[in-house]
């Protein structure tokens, strides 16, 4: 391996020399649509249980500082503040995905960076490139180590890369040199985790939803300790002991590396309509597909078989989730939420939806089998196919590759702002779309992040 070429320095190097006049008018209109979902969904996750509670533990324990918390008045340090909105921002399964790397980069990345900006009063023409860096860190790492790997070991991709993204939103802002940010990733690598147990359990599932307010926290941690010069390894990714020795097999450090001609990671980015693991969102399209709606009665229906890549099938099969989190994860619990009640219901998954006799009766006719064709290209694509049977014979099938809202389907503009008013309806207090949609237009030329950050308070405190 050719250190020079594919390490982490190198790639530090490069990410902290991207600038502002390097975005083009393609990625500033990328950027307003990546900003705008996060602002819908952090202030989504402030209304769970979970997003409750982790703003609570900041109010009661957080040090005070300069960076939001996402939908309140309240201000703490910046590690605090992206601990609690990356976890808000995960909050419900509704945040971006870049499939390559299977993770979850802009709960991570957006939430560190505004947290940093906050802290030290960063203009906001400062922030897109830096949030453009995390991007960049995130993906690439994931995929150089071979993200479907760390799964098979156990651990979340979004978890385990996602302090490196954080670490280099940060250190950009900071102004940070590529050795810094590189000491900051040997921090990140003695911090970051993520095991998949929660996958295997009907209950106690909370702590999914933290590993993107972990690896946020952890990577502005991480560049401040770097900052003061407290020391770590500076070949995180490639040493002896680094990233892709621990967390991957088989890795591609030559994917650290962008060709001059290929397209930013914040293009590669799925924005989720739906409210259930990335996994399955081809799944509900082809359920929409099959029955022409997305809906059908229980009672006509005689069997759903699921064809899917192994990746979808494994970790994915609770038939009595007793949680959110592992009714959004359950394959045979997304089948039978769709066709009970809709693709955006995203009620349907609440715990008060888990003895439901209508989805219930439609779980017990799923079953999954593998299907090699899917996995070839997968996870850049998520393909299922699904076959349903109905007692009076009749058999409805459809086959979706690549789902609503990935690069290959993006979401319009327009079905971005329908997804965030729906979600900001859904929310306490009033907040005005208009405004948050005009602070995210001005962020580039913006004194910094205070206007947004304060449009997504609304009226609350």
């Amino acid at each position: 391996m050719n250190t020079s070429q594919h390490g982490a320095l190198a790639l530090a190097e490069e990410l902290l020399g991207f600038g502002p006049k390097m975005l083009a008018q393609a990625d500033h209109a990328q950027l307003e649509r990546l900003l705008l979902d996060w602002c819908a969904v952090v202030i989504r996750g402030t209304q769970t249980p979970w997003g409750e509670k982790l703003h609570s533990w900041a109010r009661d324990n957080a040090g005070a500082g300069g960076a939001w918390l996402a939908g309140s008045g309240t201000r703490r340090a910046a590690a605090a503040a992206a601990l609690v909105n990356g976890t808000c921002a995960h909050g419900y399964e509704l945040d971006d995905t870049h499939d390559d790397s299977m993770s979850h980069p802009g709960a991570v990345v957006i939430s560190a960076a505004m947290a940093v900006a906050g802290q030290i009063d960063a203009e906001g023409g400062r922030v897109l490139p830096a949030i453009v860096a995390g991007y960049e860190a995130m993906a690439r790492i994931g995929m150089a180590a071979n993200a479907l790997e760390s799964i098979q070991f156990g651990f979340h991709p979004t978890s385990v890369f996602g302090g490196f993204g954080a670490a280099a939103a940060a250190a950009h802002l900071k102004g940070l040199s590529p050795e810094q940010l590189a000491m900051a990733w040997g921090h990140c690598l003695s911090m970051c985790a993520g095991s998949l147990q929660f996958s295997e359990e009907p209950k106690g599932t909370m702590v999914k939803r933290l590993h993107a307010g972990f690896p946020a926290h952890n990577g502005v941690l991480a560049a401040e300790l770097a900052e003061l010069g407290v020391t770590a390894p500076v070949q995180a990714l490639e040493g002896r002991y680094g990233l892709f020795t621990l967390y991957g097999r088989e890795p591609r450090p030559e994917l650290l590396r962008r060709s001059p001609e290929a397209p930013l990671q914040i293009h590669r980015v799925s924005i989720k309509p739906y409210s259930c693991c990335r996994k399955f969102h081809s799944l509900i399209d082809a359920l929409h597909e099959a029955t022409g709606g997305g809906t059908l009665e229980p009672d006509a229906i005689e069997s759903i078989t699921v064809f899917s890549p192994a990746a979808a099938i494994d970790q994915h099969q609770q038939r009595r989730p007793d949680s959110v989190m592992a009714a959004q994860y359950s394959m045979p619990y997304i089948v039978g939420a769709t066709l009970g009640y809709g693709a955006t219901r995203y009620d349907a998954y609440e715990v008060d939806h888990h003895r439901d006799a209508r989805i219930l009766s439609i779980i017990d006719k799923v079953q999954a089998e593998r299907d090699p064709s899917f996995e070839s290209d997968f996870p850049a694509h998520m393909g299922n196919a699904v076959s349903i049977r109905l007692k009076d014979g009749t058999l409805k099938s459809a086959r979706v590759q690549d789902s609503r809202g990935t690069p290959f389907r993006p979401l319009a503009m327009d079905e971005v702002r329908s997804k965030a008013a729906g979600l900001l309806a859904e929310s306490r207090g009033s907040r005005d779309l208009d405004r948050i949609e005009a602070a995210i237009q001005a962020l580039a030329r913006s004194p910094g992040v205070d206007e947004l950050m304060q449009a997504l308070q609304g009226d609350c405190v």
